[in-house]
């Protein structure tokens, strides 16, 4: 959410920012609307400074003028309410602006690569795709899933399950134990008002799955638990050495992946359950920089530390999510599309998720100010377990366990 005064007094350059952002929103429209909003605000205001110079003589000659205005006062309300309600809609649907240094494009093709990291591996056998090797091992049951479930769901089983859980704690130790991130087991149920704050809604309602209870508050399952995470300090005001708080969680996401038709329709890559180790910043608002580029790092290292070959990517204005200001995507490769493909995307968002959910806090100048947020994958499990498949197999079938995972894995060196 933006500051409306700013979009008055800057018209021109959020009309550019938002064309950047590949996005038509009626910039002169929502300025009308908020100047009809203002008068009313005006208006309304004097008619109640009549109200109380009346009330305050008791002159009972005034009465039927008094009733006069309080009817002119309700239907300014009526109107300001109907006037504040457009006014909402557009500037909801505004994306956050993309900071200067971010490339400007309509879409990945516009995406620059910042560098490569590792070395992609050669192999002397006919690579197997990360599905054909859970086949293979018996260890991965699109079928099964599908019959009690439906598309997009896997049954993951015996081992494979096992490294699974492997990788999710080994992230969450170096998150914890290494970088200082707290660890959090969240709720996976929000309700509305908390997808908005993180700019889920209203814009992408039907990529999310709502859950149906006697409530008359909507509530989904979280599509990410940057969701939850950061909604932590929605409605809260913070002093500045509470800052920064680090938040990491290990959880289940749901998606709906309804622009998805037709893409990933084999393997794991895309499904609508997955579980995904995230990060969350909430900082001053000034140290925005700074810290995208501090959680970029930890989750580099895991890779690193995995020993997997990746590239880190900055996405263009086109490519970015509706609440980020500046996003770096990490792609890990995969063998058997021979490409790299995204396994974590770390986004700061500014204050743009905070005016949504009135996050604040007292800057060093006691003046109180939104706060900073930021998010990243740290990483995808499921996306790490693809890769892992991929670059660690081997000519029987087998795959090889990283060094890093094998104490998490009983010492086993191959499954």
């Amino acid at each position: 959410m933006h500051n409306l005064k700013l979009i008055r007094e800057k018209p021109d350059i959020f009309k550019k920012k938002i064309i950047d952002r590949n996005e038509k929103i009626n910039i002169d429209e929502l300025l009308e609307l908020d100047k009809k909003n203002r008068d009313l605000i005006q208006k309304k205001e004097k008619f109640e400074q009549e109200k109380k110079i009346i009330s305050k003589n008791k002159d009972k000659s005034q009465f039927e003028k008094s009733k006069k205005i309080s009817l002119e006062i309700q239907n300014l309300e009526i109107l300001q309410l109907s006037l504040q309600k457009k006014i909402d809609e557009i500037s909801n649907s505004i994306p956050n602006i993309a900071l200067d240094d971010v490339p400007i494009g309509k879409d990945e093709k516009s995406n620059k690569e910042i560098k490569k990291i590792g070395k992609i591996p050669k192999f002397d056998f006919n690579i197997l795709s990360h599905y054909e090797l859970g086949k293979k091992l018996n260890s991965m049951d699109f079928d099964l899933a599908t019959k009690t479930t439906g598309s997009r769901f896997v049954f993951l089983k015996g081992k494979l399950a096992e490294l699974e859980r492997a990788i999710s704690n080994f992230m969450l130790d170096i998150h914890t134990k290494e970088f200082g991130y707290q660890e959090i087991s969240p709720p996976l149920i929000v309700t509305d008002d908390t997808m908005f704050g993180t700019g889920q809604l209203p814009k992408f309602l039907n990529d999310q799955f709502e859950i149906k209870i006697d409530n008359p508050q909507k509530k989904f399952l979280i599509p990410t638990a940057e969701v939850i995470l950061t909604n932590m300090v929605k409605n809260t005001s913070l002093e500045e050495k509470d800052l920064p708080i680090r938040l990491v969680a290990s959880t289940p996401c749901f998606r709906k992946e309804a622009g998805s038709y037709g893409k990933d329709t084999k393997g794991m890559f895309r499904q609508h359950q997955f579980y995904k180790v995230e990060l969350v910043s909430i900082v001053d608002p000034n140290k925005c920089k700074a810290e995208l580029d501090r959680m970029i790092n930890c989750a580099e290292e895991i890779l690193k530390k995995l020993k997997l070959p990746f590239r880190s990517v900055l996405l263009s204005s086109g490519d970015m999510g509706f609440s980020a200001e500046k996003t770096v995507d990490l792609e890990v490769w995969i063998p058997s599309e021979n490409k790299y493909r995204e396994i974590s995307s770390c986004s700061s968002c500014g204050q743009f998720q905070s005016r949504r959910m009135k996050g604040k806090f007292k800057n060093e100048n006691k003046k109180s100010d939104f706060l900073g947020t930021l998010n990243g994958s740290g990483l995808a499990i499921g996306r790490t377990l693809i890769a892992i498949m991929e670059n660690y197999q081997i000519s029987d079938g087998s795959i090889i366990i990283p060094d890093a995972l094998r104490p998490y894995m009983r010492n086993l060196e191959k499954i």
